[in-house]
């Protein structure tokens, strides 16, 4: 297999479904939570700052569908879960940790260039550019 067979960027490419489903930002902050060991919905719903009930569970159930993390019922009255990361979820934390750690060193670089796009009116290119 060739590099351009192995990049595929064609939409019905399964990688970009699997990339869409487990490289969005809930899903990595859920993932940074979970490092720490099992949580229940409500613990996660206050660790992860601005996360609506709604967005927690539907990524959540997309986490778990893709084996990325585990809901365990504890035998507790009531019932409850909790949720964890799978063997599959844990590969995953060393590339998100180095994403992480990328954003923290090179944000003051990002609001350079971003507070530069602003001051250009939104246009990078020069008129002359050739594409």
């Amino acid at each position: 297999m060739n590099q351009s067979e192995r990049l595929s960027f064609h939409a019905d490419c399964p990688s970009r479904l699997l990339l869409d489903e487990v490289a969005d930002k809930w899903s990595i902050l859920v993932l940074a939570a979970l490092q720490h060991g099992p949580m229940r919905f409500n613990q996660l719903l206050h660790a992860i700052d601005g996360i609506s009930k709604k967005s927690l569970s539907v990524v959540l159930r997309r986490l778990e569908r893709n084996g990325i993390v585990s809901r365990d019922v504890l035998k507790l009255r009531p019932i409850a879960v909790a949720y964890c990361i799978t063997p599959l979820g844990w590969t995953l934390v060393e590339p998100f940790a180095a994403l992480y750690d990328w954003t923290q060193r090179h944000l003051d670089e990002v609001d350079r260039a971003r507070q530069q796009f602003d001051q250009q009116g939104g246009h990078s290119l020069s008129p002359n550019a050739n594409l």
